[in-house]
């Protein structure tokens, strides 16, 4: 496929009246690029608006569905098969849809979720006024009274095993000769 350059283009200006702008002048058009050029040595010149007779080839109207402008062949489709209607139809479709979804989903699971999640905090609020707060209370009644009796229980049964364990301990020791040093070290280096 060739590619015909803008100096080949001709702006040629089209009135709606039918009448030529330009009667009598001649319109310089530049000639046509090699590939395109005519094969014949003379071409013919060039008929004027003004030769071409205007004559009615259908005086009865018979063939109405032969006639064909420029707008039908090169212009865009009707609107119903063109290509913003279809956009359009489009965007309402995924309007429409997201929004009916939304609500479906909302009526079927929102409405159980919030029963469930009404449900749960109801079950924690009253565990925390009935049970948690109460705890915590009594607990800091009681709580010097508990420090007292795990001091005592220390004091009693695990105070005087450590002190045992210590005074045992402290009345060994390990003596190690240098010859003793040097026989562990040569079993270990061997």
């Amino acid at each position: 496929m060739m590619m015909v350059s803008d100096d080949c283009m001709v702006e040629y200006p089209i009135s709606d009246s039918g009448e030529d702008d330009a009667e009598g002048e001649e319109i310089n058009t530049p000639p046509p690029p090699p590939e395109f050029a005519s094969k014949t040595e003379n071409p013919l010149p060039s008929a004027g608006p003004d030769t071409t007779p205007n004559v009615n080839r259908d005086p009865l109207g018979i063939n109405q569905h032969l006639k064909v402008e420029v707008s039908d062949v090169l212009s865009a489709p009707a609107p119903p098969h063109h290509i913003d209607q279809m956009w359009l139809f489009s965007a309402v479709g995924f309007e429409k849809t997201r929004v009916w979804t939304y609500h479906f989903l909302s009526l079927f699971l929102a409405v159980p979720f919030a029963f469930l999640c009404g449900s749960f905090l109801a079950v924690l609020t009253c565990l925390h006024f009935w049970f948690v707060v109460p705890v915590l209370q009594m607990s800091n009644t009681f709580r010097p009274c508990l420090r007292t009796l795990c001091f005592c229980a220390v004091n009693i049964f695990i105070a005087p095993f450590c002190m045992f364990f210590a005074l045992c301990c402290s009345h060994m020791a390990l003596l190690v000769s240098s010859r003793d040093w040097h026989q562990m070290r040569d079993k270990h280096i061997v």
